[in-house]
């Protein structure tokens, strides 16, 4: 099956029926904003189909920060599961890592008001990371090193099975073309993950959204966006010009990003140079005495 997803979601019809969880209560209800809504529901459908993301699963923790990204996950997670089609519990969980100024009844309201169970915690990883982080370096590794550390403990404090977070297609896309220039390696960031102590999976149903159409999701849904001001106000990440350079080759070759994507799924490893993953020594003409 293709990108486009399962059956189930093309047989839903938003049309005059403003149906979903009560998030949508005030949600669009324009025919672009139905086919958007459908598109990123097929393709978290799909996400979840290809990699087998429901696969015993029973409660899932979904890591919340405030951004377009998490919220848009939170909100397709909850339309599936008001459908039926996603048979999971859902807590939401922010960890609040003491960035200056960060607003701390947001979350909280805005979760209340569409009654989502969740959990808000508190821990001051920023004074660490500005400690620990030499001045003009990045902050992004250490930081997210700390928060994952976090979320799985929560995870496990909250009898969830997996830790569901909002990457999607272009920051798969960025950390693979990081990888390949600045770590000489061939990697990205996996869809699905088992953590290092084997008891937590690591998902990702965005993998397949684009980041431009979860943009234009959460600004047509309102979302209280909450930016970062720990990692966002820095400049000159090398995340930034992987962004940069993906923009332009979609700019001047339009459908390369999914071009990309695909070339992922589909590795032929003896087309590559990895002795570890293809037995190049036991290549034999069969001629030879």
């Amino acid at each position: 099956m293709g990108l486009n997803g399962p059956a189930a979601v093309d047989a839903i019809d938003f049309e005059g029926e403003g149906q979903g969880p009560s998030l949508f209560s005030g949600a669009p209800q324009s025919v672009g904003f139905n086919k958007l809504r459908k598109r990123l529901l097929r393709q978290v459908r799909q996400a979840l189909q290809d990699f087998q993301m429901l696969k015993g699963q029973k409660r899932w923790l979904i890591g919340l920060s405030g951004g377009k990204d998490s919220y848009s996950l939170l909100a397709i997670l909850m339309d599936l599961k008001w459908r039926g089609l996603l048979p999971v519990e859902l807590i939401a969980c922010n960890l609040d890592q003491g960035q200056p100024n960060f607003p701390k009844h947001v979350l909280p309201d805005y979760l209340g008001s569409i009654g989502v169970p969740h959990r808000i915690e508190y821990r001051d990883t920023y004074s660490v990371v500005k400690e620990k982080v030499p001045e003009g370096a990045t902050y992004c590794s250490l930081c997210s090193r700390l928060r994952r550390g976090n979320l799985y403990r929560i995870a496990r404090e909250e009898g969830c099975d997996a830790l569901v977070l909002g990457h999607h297609r272009e920051d798969i896309l960025e950390t693979f073309f990081m990888n390949f220039f600045h770590g000489g390696r061939l990697a990205g960031m996996p869809a699905k993950l088992l953590n290092d102590e084997g008891d937590l999976l690591v998902l990702r149903p965005l993998a397949y959204c684009a980041e431009d159409d979860l943009a234009r999701f959460a600004q047509a849904m309102e979302f209280p966006i909450i930016p970062c001001d720990l990692c966002g106000s820095q400049d000159g990440l090398q995340r930034n010009a992987m962004k940069a350079m993906l923009a332009d080759i979609e700019a001047r070759m339009p459908g390369r990003k999914d071009a990309m994507l695909r070339a992922l799924a589909h590795v032929n490893p003896s087309h590559l140079l990895d002795t570890k993953l293809f037995d190049f020594a036991g290549l034999d003409a069969g001629g030879s005495d």
